[in-house]
């Protein structure tokens, strides 16, 4: 990582990464799969006091078979929709018992965050549930055979949206709309910035009430790209501006983490045979959209500043 591009907000010098490792070998994910070095990274900061929800998503089938496990905490795997509802129930069990010190998170990809459990997470947030949320969005139903969902971004290829019918819709702004719940905590994170990434898991498991972590996952089958392009497909997600790292507090400050030295879209869509199809034209909105979503984002850091 060329870390003179950016601008952090922590110490490099002195990040560092706890040794434990809690997520065990063996498990079944896809060379490059995004969504198992985020799990990787979080079960360092999360602990093994930690119990997890997992409804259907790729995260499923990395587990793996049972009786076996690659995650190393208590693991309750759920239907598709009830991630957030199934978390909010542990965690009125654990308070009915007076247990307080373990932390309680729903894990999901984005099929069961942006629509199928949508409901059940906009509920959760409503209420506040004392539970951490995380998304691992690979922009699509992967593990179902690359569908398009609503985080798939305009212009992509899936199996349900082929080159000549590619994704007519944006992508939808999760963030945005839970930080209209007014949750205490929410924010993007890659696995191209650990150290970003880990704040942010740090910070979700010392507040209280509902947090929310949206991070960007690559997926090489899912995005037709090489296993070992994967970071730097993260790292050109945040530096083309496609995928801003920032946090909300309250549904109210915003605040930008990283803000790049911004490159052309281009290089971030070349690297993902999903946009090949894309003529010079269509690449042309594609960054027009992500310059209207910066300068959307910019405003909201500025406003909440005032």
């Amino acid at each position: 990582m060329d870390l003179t591009e950016i601008k952090p907000l922590v110490d490099h010098k002195n990040y560092h990464i706890e040794t434990e490792e809690i997520m065990c070998q063996g498990h079944l994910a896809c060379p490059g799969c995004g969504a198992a070095i985020a799990m990787r990274h979080a079960l360092k900061v999360f602990g093994r006091r930690t119990i997890m929800t997992i409804p259907a998503c790729c995260w499923a089938v990395i587990d793996g078979p049972f009786p076996y496990s690659a995650v190393g905490i208590p693991l309750l795997h759920v239907a598709f929709e009830t991630a957030p509802i199934s978390a909010s129930g542990i965690r009125a069990g654990l308070d009915a018992q007076g247990i307080e010190d373990v932390n309680v998170v729903a894990w999901a990809g984005d099929g069961g965050t942006f629509d199928i459990g949508f409901g059940a997470l906009s509920a959760a947030a409503e209420r506040n549930e004392d539970i951490i949320y995380v998304c691992y969005d690979n922009e699509a139903y992967m593990n179902t055979g690359i569908q398009r969902s609503s985080a798939t971004p305009w212009g992509a290829w899936t199996t349900t949206t082929p080159t000549n019918y590619p994704k007519a819709e944006p992508k939808k702004d999760i963030i945005a709309i839970m930080a209209a719940h007014r949750i205490p905590y929410a924010a993007t994170a890659t696995i191209a910035y650990p150290e970003d990434m880990k704040r942010k898991f740090e910070k979700a498991r010392d507040a209280e009430g509902m947090r929310f972590i949206h991070i960007f996952s690559p997926c090489p089958p899912g995005h037709k790209s090489m296993e070992s392009n994967s970071i730097k497909i993260s790292r050109l997600a945040v530096k083309s501006r496609t995928f801003p790292l920032y946090e909300v507090e309250n549904g109210e400050t915003y605040r930008l983490n990283i803000d790049p030295e911004p490159v052309p879209v281009e290089r971030y869509l070349e690297l993902q045979g999903r946009f090949r199809h894309l003529d010079e034209d269509a690449r042309r909105q594609i960054q027009e959209n992500v310059d209207k979503e910066w300068e959307r984002l910019m405003k909201r850091i500025k406003d909440s500043e005032r």
